[in-house]
């Protein structure tokens, strides 16, 4: 989105974390920008473009983020099982893999399903598109290596493996590829798809980066990040990065050098600025801690739906006011679906803005025609609070794109 830069997380907890990078003098900051509870199951890939952000889950389902509007955008159904990787080409096309061994290929325009292509008898674990947009590789649990040609829509090539690949990943400029297995990564070449080279890592590897078409950063089951050169496929520099295993791995460049990404079991999200043509151990730009506290639940505001609702029910057991029992039923519920939308997303205000701007207008008149406080006093107050709430919300979010 332009020169400003944003993190994407997924968690466990089913929650897409954004985060936007604020580069400063002398330490970056890592500031949240919106939370998404995207899914019903723990998340097991995220991809994003320049405009939406991707998730797959255990639920089966791929839903869409729009970051320009920071509201969601939809849900992608066909696979039938784990979404398993999801890559974008571009603008234009999104790539999806599953447990249920498909491939599938998105349009973003109009968010169908052009093809949907058997890639593996088994589950399909990764995914790369080439650089060109025409080929893309694929591995899965069947002990191949398999060639995309996407173009016509078609297997162009099968390799068979020793053993089931966990990563596959092109090179920045698409002359060749690493694939990953266990705790070593083969290095191919595109013009004889053959091994030119094996790195052999020390544990489980989780995550890998190409920082340039010669240098490859490796992260897995321990706290330490690699950094390989690709010819040679000896180690250049390694450096202890978290305290516990190293899950992802990501890189973007900022003027004359490059910032690496990295996120842990920890629970941290880690900036090191590294020098690609003078490698030494990478210096700390700034870090954050995923906290519960960034997955924002809209207490405030599931206890004025919890007061609707009351307030309607007791009006009609003192009174026998059926109009007081729906009329708190309909509020209560739109407070409810209200506050369930904030707490997936804090800029999604509209329906607890219309719930008690609406509920502050008619019990304001009630209270001013009877001057009683119960119940129209208490719920005017309430409702009114609320809104000014949300209001104020809507300020800070309006100052934060100003930044």
């Amino acid at each position: 989105m332009g020169d400003q830069v944003e993190l994407v997380a997924g968690c466990y907890e089913q929650i897409v974390f954004g985060y936007r990078v604020c580069p400063g003098d002398e330490e970056w900051t890592i500031e949240p920008n919106f939370t998404h509870h995207a899914h019903t199951a723990s998340l097991t890939a995220v991809s994003s473009s320049d405009q939406f952000i991707a998730t797959g889950s255990k639920d089966e389902t791929i839903r869409l983020y729009d970051m320009s509007k920071k509201t969601e955008h939809g849900a992608l159904l066909h696979h039938d099982g784990t979404i398993s990787c999801l890559e974008f080409y571009g603008t234009s096309h999104l790539l999806s893999g599953g447990q249920d061994g498909l491939i599938c290929v998105w349009s973003t325009k109009k968010w169908e399903c052009l093809k949907s292509i058997k890639a593996h008898k088994g589950h399909v674990t990764s995914l790369s598109v080439h650089p060109s947009g025409k080929l893309a590789l694929s591995v899965g649990t069947d002990k191949t290596l398999r060639t995309w040609n996407l173009i016509e829509g078609r297997s162009a090539f099968i390799k068979n493996i020793k053993q089931n690949a966990e990563i596959v990943l092109w090179s920045p400029d698409g002359d060749q590829y690493a694939v990953v297995a266990n705790d070593q990564v083969d290095i191919y070449v595109l013009k004889s798809a053959t091994i030119i080279g094996t790195i052999a890592f020390t544990k489980r590897i989780s995550c890998l980066k190409f920082l340039k078409n010669t240098l490859l950063a490796v992260g897995g089951d321990d706290e330490s990040v690699h950094i390989y050169d690709v010819p040679s496929q000896k180690c250049v520099c390694e450096f202890k990065a978290h305290e516990n295993r190293v899950k992802a791995i990501d890189c973007f460049m900022k003027d004359d050098f490059c910032v690496l990404v990295t996120a842990s079991n920890d629970g941290f999200i880690k900036l090191w600025k590294l020098n690609l043509e003078n490698l030494k151990t990478p210096s700390l730009l700034g870090q954050r801690l995923v906290e519960r506290a960034d997955m924002a639940v809209d207490w405030f505001g599931y206890g004025y739906a919890a007061l609707i609702t009351i307030g309607g029910i007791i009006g009609y057991a003192k009174a026998g006011s059926f109009i007081s029992l729906i009329a708190g039923l309909m509020f209560g519920i739109a407070a409810f679906v209200g506050a369930y939308q904030m707490s997936k997303n804090d800029k999604d205000i509209w329906v607890s803005l219309g719930t008690s701007g609406s509920l502050t207008a008619l019990m304001g008149v009630r209270f001013l025609s009877s001057w009683k406080i119960m119940p129209a006093g208490l719920m005017a107050g309430a409702s009114l609070l609320m809104f000014l709430r949300i209001g104020v919300k809507v300020l800070q979010n309006s100052q934060k794109k100003k930044r």
